[in-house]
């Protein structure tokens, strides 16, 4: 019986795994094959070549792949610490209240990522909003806090908040109350139930919320453009760049699968770690 639904689940599934391996594997395989094609090539009939890896790694291409996960892993950090608070209060404090907060960041992704963080270089920028009013009331002006690497981490975190919140919240709420009660009556410390119970109870939730956070932002390109300006140069800026400006099909494709490849790497080793059974509730 067993056997026969095992059977069953892969027809039904047959069409859909089809789609995804059309729509998401065949893009990638494309990309990989212009990655060992000879520069400025734009067919796959030429004889493969890894020039454009070499031209990778002695071209110092290698820095803004450094940077961008480097970015990636701090933002990814700073949004666990700011959303944990704000998730656990959804999942076991706020009770009806989480809805308004749920919609009230949800509203947030229904305005453009650009549009957003113009919003905060409007804010930011020398004689803008911030530093305009204090120079108004002060008489005394100051730099614009724009075009460095920190401001690009707020960027990262104000924009994927979202991202990391929800998975987070939902982890949360699948730490059952009773252990923490019992805990309280053991004589446990808050931070005792917090490292003891909280955390590994709810690594499914911190695990998926953290590798969406990381890919997404490691992967970013708007806010170093928007934000940083030219200060820091992203991985994402220099794919874009190879494939536009720079007509270089193989050094774009090449850069974009080192980035590919770390990536997966971080997926495959997260989604091995996550318990996403238990995620979903599907199992005690």
């Amino acid at each position: 019986m067993q056997r026969r639904e095992r059977k069953l689940g892969l027809l039904y599934s047959a069409p859909l795994s089809l789609f995804l391996g059309l729509a998401f594997l065949a893009p990638i395989l494309l990309v990989a094959a212009f990655s060992i094609m000879p520069e400025k090539v734009f067919t796959l009939t030429q004889m493969p070549d890894f020039s454009a890896y070499r031209v990778v790694v002695e071209q110092g291409y290698w820095r803004s792949v450094a940077w961008s996960l480097f970015m990636a892993f701090v933002a990814t950090l700073i949004l666990l610490v700011v959303c944990w608070p704000l998730a656990f209060g959804m999942a076991k404090v706020f009770k009806r209240f989480s809805l308004v907060l749920t919609i009230g960041v949800v509203m947030t992704l229904f305005v453009s990522e650009n549009i957003r963080l113009f919003g905060w270089v409007l804010t930011l920028m020398k004689g803008g909003l911030i530093e305009g009013y204090w120079r108004h009331w002060t008489g005394t002006g100051f730099d614009a806090p724009l075009y460095n690497g920190p401001v690009i981490v707020f960027g990262l975190v104000y924009v994927y908040l979202p991202f990391m919140l929800f998975p987070l919240a939902q982890g949360i709420s699948m730490v059952p109350d009773d252990a923490r009660q019992a805990a309280y009556d053991l004589g446990a410390s808050r931070w005792q139930i917090l490292k003891e119970i909280d955390l590994p109870l709810a690594m499914p939730g911190i695990m998926v919320g953290a590798l969406l956070t990381f890919v997404l932002a490691a992967g970013a390109m708007a806010e170093s453009k928007l934000l940083g300006g030219r200060a820091i140069i992203t991985i994402a800026d220099e794919v874009q760049t190879a494939f536009t400006y720079g007509q270089n099909w193989p050094l774009g494709s090449a850069l974009a699968m080192v980035l590919i490849a770390i990536i997966g790497t971080v997926a495959i080793w997260a989604i091995s770690k996550a318990d996403l059974d238990k995620m979903m509730g599907r199992k005690s």
